[in-house]
């Protein structure tokens, strides 16, 4: 491993452990040149790959970076941490090698992650659901806005008291 510091090749573990139900392993290093720490995260490689069916009935392995750059794209300027997208990619992942085999529909992935992003910040949301739902005008996105607003109750006025 080359210290993202210096570029030298020694360094040495300080401390390891595993994270997210042991299929990540992060390791802080030492850089032996110029002592430096950093850290270090190995996650198993799942072999054989997960494919995806897209809408044109191709397949492609699937990519969590896909994911996670299409939700970067819709949390642009919001308040979610990069932490928290990383949580609702691995919590995606995780159901799908769960669940499925060989082969998953790439709507149904899209579904999933929409799902969970809707419950993390809204905004995002109807980023996302625009693109992964092909809103083709203002209405669309509007309407999209429209599911989101809870009814707000009624004023107790004098008109409205029971």
């Amino acid at each position: 491993m080359k210290c993202p510091f210096c570029k030298v090749d020694r360094d040495r573990v300080v401390d390891s452990r595993t994270t997210e139900g042991g299929r990540v392993i992060r390791r802080r290093r030492e850089c032996e040149a110029c002592k430096r720490r950093f850290t270090t995260y190995e996650r198993a490689e799942e072999v054989p790959p997960l494919s995806v069916v897209k809408k044109d009935r191709s397949r492609v392995p699937f990519d969590r970076a896909k994911i996670m750059a299409g939700l970067v794209k819709a949390c642009y300027k919001r308040p979610v941490s990069t932490e928290a997208l990383e949580k609702l990619v691995d919590e995606v992942e995780e159901e799908l090698l769960t669940n499925f085999a060989d082969e998953v529909n790439s709507q149904f992935i899209g579904e999933r992650v929409i799902k969970k992003l809707k419950d993390l910040d809204k905004v995002a949301y109807v980023r996302y659901a625009s693109v992964y739902r092909e809103f083709k005008d203002v209405s669309d996105f509007i309407d999209e806005a429209q599911s989101l607003m809870e009814p707000k109750e009624a004023p107790k006025g004098p008109e409205n008291r029971s």
